[in-house]
């Protein structure tokens, strides 16, 4: 009988380096032949449950109307309802979604919460649009959708070029079908409208309870640490400024045009408060400047790329000089990256655990909007923290015990657990 794996294996072999639901399959494959995945399990969780299109239509202000091209992918319900962001970019596409979707079932495995995966995205410039075309088109979206997310069934959240006021619209948009306040559909939300204390900052959080617990791998404390970020928005600006605030010494960091580097460490309040006034890090005094992809191979300890996908590839990751790579954003660093990485002795802090704050917050947001009662700060921070360096503990545990990289074992142990739960409901089919 014909090894459904290792055909798919040899359909990778070749591809696209950058192609990012090519990437996560390529891991996937390893992990899953790792584990003995059984080919009836291996054949549904390969794929997604559901990819929805549609085709958005909204008068602009013009008085015309434009049509958007729009995306939801539910990867996964196994553990729960399907959880991710929705991203607003010119250049989002079918396979960006659907890797996306599926990182954040491993991601939400890993950290052991109880979601499936989840990702949406529609094609349009929102630098280009109003507030007013912004409102219409997510509203119309929202009702395209309105079938397929619920509490229940599957919670949105921010996303690249999407924030509190986008999850606002989705709210009441779903609530006004609903014809009653239903907080719970999205997590992200403004306080006020029942979103948590601490979301904003939870992924940049994350990865910083991460990378104190990487650390001590080498005998390192936070102000013998330094630290290069790669982003200076919801994860990279915030990350960089927890650490810093931390002890840390932020030596680099860039905006999405270039970067600025100080080895005596930077201002990172004072640099964050320079990028809000002049929407740009060019011509900030008391550093160097220094190219997006120049900053990825600074000397430093920890590295994290808080961008976007594939910032580092088979073509620079030889050129890296850090001992930990903490991958604030999702997919940064490519399969055939991995290996060099791995080669150079790099500590690599995957994606799918890095990353992962957001979502855990985003679980404690949803938790405290279906029983209506809200914590304090401080506990959210605590709880954050519990369940990031658990996680880290797990995984760390978990690549000693099967002798594997960190990434491996990363999707190793959220496989092994979707599998379990998955093989303890049935396969309906």
């Amino acid at each position: 009988m014909a090894n459904p794996m290792a055909d798919e294996v040899r359909r990778f072999k070749g591809s696209d380096e950058k192609n990012p639901f090519e990437a996560m399959s390529e891991r996937f494959d390893r992990a899953a032949q790792l584990l003995g995945l059984d080919a009836d399990l291996y054949a549904v969780m390969r794929v997604p449950s559901r990819e929805i299109k549609v085709y958005v239509p909204v008068r602009m202000d013009t008085g015309h109307i434009q049509v958007f091209e729009g995306f939801r992918v539910q990867h996964n319900f196994a553990r729960g309802p399907a959880k991710g962001g929705i991203r607003y970019a010119p250049d989002v596409n079918i396979d960006e979604v659907k890797a996306l979707s599926a990182w954040m079932t491993w991601k939400c495995a890993v950290v052991n919460v109880p979601f499936g995966g989840g990702k949406g995205g529609i094609i349009c410039n929102p630098q280009q649009m109003s507030e007013g075309e912004l409102e219409r088109l997510t509203r119309r979206y929202t009702a395209e959708l309105i079938d397929f997310i619920g509490p229940d069934k599957d919670v949105p959240a921010p996303d690249m070029n999407t924030n509190e006021q986008t999850m606002a619209w989705i709210m009441d948009t779903y609530s006004m079908h609903a014809r009653h306040t239903v907080t719970a559909v999205v997590t992200g939300k403004p306080v006020a409208l029942g979103g948590s204390l601490g979301r904003r900052e939870a992924t940049g959080r994350g990865v910083m309870f991460c990378v104190n617990e990487a650390i001590k791998r080498y005998d390192l404390t936070p102000e013998k640490t330094s630290v290069v970020v790669q982003g200076s928005g919801n994860v990279g600006g915030i990350g960089a400024l927890l650490m810093h605030e931390h002890g840390y010494k932020v030596v680099g960091i860039s905006d999405i045009g270039s970067g600025i580097y100080n080895p005596a460490g930077l201002d990172i309040p004072n640099v964050l408060e320079y990028l809000k006034k002049n929407r740009t890090l060019e011509a900030y005094p008391g550093a160097d400047a220094v190219s997006n992809k120049d900053l990825l191979e600074l000397p430093c300890d920890v590295l994290t790329p808080c961008a976007t996908e594939n910032q580092i590839t088979s073509e620079n990751a030889d050129r890296l000089k850090c001992k930990i790579l903490a991958e604030g954003a999702n997919g940064p660093t490519t399969p055939k990256a991995d290996k060099i990485l791995h080669e150079k002795g790099i500590f690599v802090i995957p994606d799918i655990l890095a990353n992962a704050g957001g979502v855990t917050v985003s679980y404690f947001e949803w938790v405290q909007d279906r029983m209506g009662y809200f914590w304090p700060e401080a506990q959210v921070n605590a709880r954050l923290e519990e369940k990031m360096v658990a996680s880290f503990s797990e995984l760390s545990h978990y690549a000693g015990k099967h002798d594997v990289d960190t990434r491996t074992a990363a999707y190793m142990l959220a496989i092994d657990r979707v599998a379990f739960d998955t093989r303890m409901r049935g396969i309906y089919a």
